[in-house]
């Protein structure tokens, strides 16, 4: 074990190995998302995350737990601010009468763990509030979340 980790992660490379595998492998799952442009700032941004946690002394072996514990607050920020970047664009793009962002790909971003920020968007940016089919999909999408957090919780006994 000591020669693959030594033969294939480099000194400062730890976190950003086990973040862009994390990535990758959403990526994949999610196809859509190889397209979505604020999901390649995110991707960006998770990347640089990893980078600089690592030079700031958050060394962690590859898929480590630890690693993909730290995964998941930044994985909540950036993909909060991706989502409420998409919203904004979304609205511009709205107002201008010029490309969309396909609905799909702004529920996807909220699937992901971006409904804080497409909540706070629709009510700042006052869009996709009136669209019944819409709000019904995000509706959905946070009792969704909701219920996977529950049974997370309850699968780690928190209560």
């Amino acid at each position: 074990m000591s020669f693959f980790y030594g033969a294939f992660c480099f000194d400062g490379e730890n976190m950003v190995l086990t973040f862009a595998a994390l990535l990758i492998l959403l990526m994949f799952v999610f196809r859509p998302l190889q397209k979505n442009a604020f999901f390649m700032v995110y991707f960006a941004l998770m990347l640089l995350s990893a980078y600089c946690a690592q030079k700031f002394g958050l060394s962690y072996r590859p898929f480590s737990k630890q690693s993909f514990l730290l995964f998941v607050p930044f994985h909540l920020v950036f993909i909060n601010f991706a989502t409420f970047a998409a919203y904004g664009a979304d609205k511009k793009a709205a107002q201008k009468g010029t490309r969309r962002t396909p609905e799909a790909e702004l529920h996807l971003l909220e699937f992901l763990g971006g409904t804080p920020a497409a909540y706070l968007a629709q009510k700042i940016f006052h869009h996709k509030t009136k669209k019944k089919s819409f709000q019904m999909l995000f509706l959905f999408v946070l009792a969704l979340q909701v219920a996977i957090v529950y049974y997370m919780f309850r699968f780690l006994n928190f209560f």
